[in-house]
């Protein structure tokens, strides 16, 4: 949801993002809608959204292994982390699910596929590893399959461990 009250949606088969205003009974598309591929106005199967205060969003584009900003009412997204193929360099991301962006436009990726949580400033060609440094595991430092994020007030970064059936949290320099 938006602080206009609007329910965003992604659809993983379709691979499109719909809006609706609680009462509506249609959706509006405001991202891809395309069919499935990898240009700049499509998705391989969106699956987490983040609006921020510009009512711009942010969808993780799980089969292209990467995550999209697309500007209200823009016709195609931009690449902000990943969009250079699967795989574990930091310049790539495999199969991105919960994203959170702070007010400085930086992204924050669970890396499902890496067992990883990427940071990736605005403008940057590459992100940084600050959680799960360690590959899959089940230790403090190490995750398994992360699904989804978010920071408390006091800026400690929370870590849904899908598979160590865990929620994690780590305090990081923001």
């Amino acid at each position: 949801m938006d602080n206009n009250d609007y329910l965003y949606v992604c659809d993983y088969e379709k691979h499109e993002v719909r809006r609706w205003k609680i009462g509506e009974k249609n959706g509006i598309l405001v991202a891809g809608g395309n069919g499935r591929g990898d240009h700049l106005n499509q998705f391989n199967s969106p699956t987490n959204i983040f609006v921020d205060q510009n009512d711009s969003i942010y969808v993780s584009d799980l089969g292209n292994h990467r995550v999209m900003k697309w500007i209200k009412g823009a016709k195609e997204g931009i690449i902000v982390a990943g969009g250079q193929g699967k795989g574990n360099s930091v310049k790539q991301l495999s199969s991105p699910y919960g994203i959170i962006i702070d007010q400085f436009e930086t992204v924050y990726v669970a890396d499902f596929g890496n067992d990883r949580v990427m940071r990736w400033y605005k403008g940057a060609k590459e992100g940084n590893i600050i959680v799960g440094r360690n590959g899959e595991g089940q230790q403090a430092n190490e995750l398994n399959f992360p699904t989804d994020l978010s920071f408390d007030r006091e800026n400690n970064l929370y870590v849904v461990d899908y598979w160590n059936h865990r929620v994690q949290q780590f305090s990081i320099d923001r």
